[in-house]
């Protein structure tokens, strides 16, 4: 085409998607030789000032930013068409990059630009200084990040220091990784809990004391896990970020007297790898001063705008849904879906437990899907997540004990069994964590099992645009269960069993990429999760609350295109895949908060699996028993020590686990895994077929007695 016009690059790379999403505050222009530079122009201008209602067409709002991208000789066009705007005084050039891309052809490369233009009405020059100051400072101890960065309660970030110690470790860390820092790009911004404000503006007048010359920040502090690695993957044209700090606490609670997290992510999007949070952990062990712009002006964060210091630094706070809605909507078959959810005999609901996908909910399923508002439950973004008042008690964690509201509106206990009448219940319930990085998914009085959710969105994968051409490889966590591996095992598809994290997706996803991986196979398009309520692809480098319940959607779509008859349900598309692989029955056991007993439980664990193999207990024999360890098939890198896995030969399995989620104390870990074929019984309840797995994994672990624990907190 002579002229595309698109929100996101995947528009151009793949062609997929039906529709692009309204009311954008960001637009990009991918300009060619074919139409003069007047033409591109004009298009720029008028995303820039917006276009009043004609003809019956609606009114077109100004767009805050117009990134213009180049190949070759479009170059001049775009030089030529951003130069007019700038001298009519319509925008600002907020900065220019060049670099060479590969191109089809002898040349193999040609020089690329791209000029990123700010609406001129937009852009505020505030007052400040960036002087740079040394403050003197000392370690903190207990500053190891975790499998999902550093998370611990909220008074500990906001004593003296803390904070500020352990984004200057990262810098430094980052500087010894070779990354560069000095006039580069970062993203900042969080799920909005309590103190998300405050800690944004120290890393901003901290990033700018370390060379950082342009900040990113989501309105309101916002952005969503999975948006955040959007963000950094495709806004501006894509991979300008050198990376960002997300703050969050995931699934915990929030508020003053509650969590508080902070985590990095690199330039692929992902989170950091160990080689990275290793080197952070030991500068956080010896730092004596970090830097900081103490005269910087604070952001006011809730104003969408590019703000300005001493001409030099700039600060854009943009629509935190714009990247990642304008991702998704190529992913999916946005129009497919929307008549599924105007179906008359179809209804769902969305419940976001007041963290930060409220926002994303509203923007998807009302304003691009048509959904009725009244579909979304807890759509506000709270900085407690509703508190200790709420129903959830301001745990925003989707699983059946927490997302009370839910599984009460889809007619479920806490243990997935059917409470009262199926009359007037929704067909389709789903819910959110609070960085909108997890999901639970229910149909009418029923429950997906996150396991279950994974491997069917792997034997439908076909059904979503994304992966049309099929699936080149998948991957789940140790701990999730083995639905998976069938669904791997039929289509002929490699499936990795990596340790729990989502930062060891990331290099299956990067495998093959010239940019990190060359000459290593590629495994895009690419399918994983976690039993933890965590599910995503490719698309980005976190796992993804919003994209889970749309290829959900795109599911029932797909099987439900023919209005007149019968709508196909949750319920009947979980039990066809049972029939056609078996059923997985699974649960988890979490004791939170232990105070005693964990280390020397896990530590006693490594020993006995040494007598455990080819032992019989209860009725069954032990195959296997083994403390977990993983050689990342891309790197090669070897993580060890990641949880007990013992599987008995007819396919049963216990596992152990700490998890590095918890923000005081240790979280103790239980799965359990029985296998049922297809022709077996598929209709019992997960929680009494393993049972007696659980009774046997008390007994050899000896936790009741190590811990002084007798009852899980959760079971899921």
């Amino acid at each position: 085409s002579s002229c595309v016009l698109l929100e996101h690059p995947l528009h151009i790379a793949t062609g997929i998607g039906q529709q692009t999403p309204a009311n954008m505050s960001s637009v990009e222009l991918k300009l060619t030789t074919q139409k003069p530079p007047a033409f591109y122009t004009r298009a720029a201008k008028n995303f820039l000032e917006g276009l009043p209602e004609k003809d019956g067409k609606p009114a077109k709002p100004a767009v805050d930013t117009v990134t213009l991208s180049a190949l070759g000789n479009a170059i001049d066009a775009a030089v030529q068409a951003a130069c007019t705007l700038e001298k009519e005084d319509v925008a600002v050039i907020a900065c220019i990059r060049t670099k060479f891309a590969a191109v089809s052809g002898p040349a193999k490369r040609a020089p690329a630009m791209t000029i990123v233009l700010k609406r001129k009405a937009c852009v505020k020059t505030l007052a400040g200084s960036i002087a740079v100051t040394n403050e003197t400072t000392t370690p903190i101890e207990g500053q190891k990040p975790g499998t999902s960065g550093l998370r611990k309660k909220t008074k500990v970030f906001m004593q003296k220091n803390y904070l500020n110690n352990f984004v200057q470790s990262t810098f430094d860390a980052l500087k010894a990784d070779g990354v560069t820092l000095e006039g580069g790009t970062l993203v900042v911004s969080g799920d909005g809990r309590y103190w998300n404000d405050k800690a944004a503006n120290i890393i901003i007048k901290m990033a700018v004391a370390n060379g950082v010359k342009t900040i990113w920040v989501g309105n309101d502090g916002l952005l969503s896990t999975p948006a955040a690695s959007a963000v950094i993957r495709n806004r501006e044209g894509g991979f300008v970020p050198f990376g960002g700090f997300i703050l969050s606490a995931s699934h915990n609670p929030g508020g003053i007297d509650e969590d508080f997290g902070i985590k990095f992510n690199c330039e692929n999007g992902g989170p950091a790898p160990e080689k990275v949070t290793e080197g952070i952990f030991a500068n956080t062990k010896t730092i004596k001063e970090y830097k900081i712009c103490n005269a910087f002006p604070d952001i006011d964060i809730k104003t969408t705008g590019c703000y300005m210091v001493e001409g030099k630094i700039r600060v854009d706070v943009f629509n935190c849904t714009d990247d990642h809605v304008a991702l998704l909507s190529k992913v999916f078959d946005f129009g497919a879906i929307k008549k599924l959810i105007a179906r008359e005999d179809f209804t769902f609901v969305y419940d976001s437990m007041n963290g930060v996908q409220g926002p994303y909910a509203k923007r998807v399923m009302v304003d691009e899907l048509g959904a009725d508002p009244k579909c979304l439950m807890n759509a506000i973004p709270l900085e407690d997540f509703g508190g200790h008042s709420s129903p959830s008690h301001g745990h925003a964690d989707p699983n059946l004990t927490h997302a009370v509201e839910l599984t009460a509106a889809m007619g479920i206990n806490k243990l997935g069994e059917r409470v009262g009448p199926p009359d007037n219940l929704p067909d389709f319930g789903a819910a959110a964590d609070g960085d909108a990085d997890r999901n639970m998914i229910l149909g009418k009085q029923w429950f997906v099992s996150p396991s279950d959710s994974l491997a069917i969105i792997a034997a439908n994968a076909k059904l979503i645009p994304f992966f049309a051409d099929g699936l080149k490889g998948c991957a789940r966590s140790m701990p999730t269960s083995g639905a998976l591996d069938l669904v791997a095992k039929k289509k002929k598809i490699p499936c990795f069993v990596t340790p729990t994290g989502w930062k060891f997706f990331g290099n299956l996803m990067d495998s093959g990429d010239e940019k990190y991986f060359p000459g290593k196979e590629s495994y895009v398009p690419f399918l994983c999760g976690e039993e933890s309520f965590g599910t995503g692809s490719n698309h980005v480098r976190e796992k993804d609350g919003m994209w889970a319940v749309l290829a959900w959607l795109q599911i029932l779509a797909s099987k439900n295109k023919d209005a007149k008859k019968p709508l196909v349900t949750v319920e009947e598309i979980t039990k066809a895949h049972w029939k056609e692989y078996g059923r997985n029955y699974y649960c988890r056991y979490d004791y939170e908060g232990v105070e005693k007993g964990a280390d020397e439980m896990m530590a006693g664990l490594v020993e006995t699996c040494k007598e455990l193999p080819a032992k019989e207990m209860k009725g069954m024999t032990v195959k296997s028993a083994e403390s977990f360890e993983y050689t990342d098939p891309v790197d090669e890198s070897v993580s060890a020590n990641q949880g007990i896995n013992i599987i008995f030969t007819d396919g049963s399995r216990i596992v152990f686990r700490l998890s590095g989620t918890g923000s005081s104390g240790a979280t103790v870990r239980l799965y359990l895994e029985k296998y049922e074929g297809p022709k077996g019984d598929l209709e019992s309840s997960q929680f009494d077929v393993v049972k007696d797995l659980a009774t046997l994994a008390l007994e050899i672990s000896d936790l009741p007695n190590l811990t002084g624990r007798t009852t899980p907190t959760v079971i899921t």
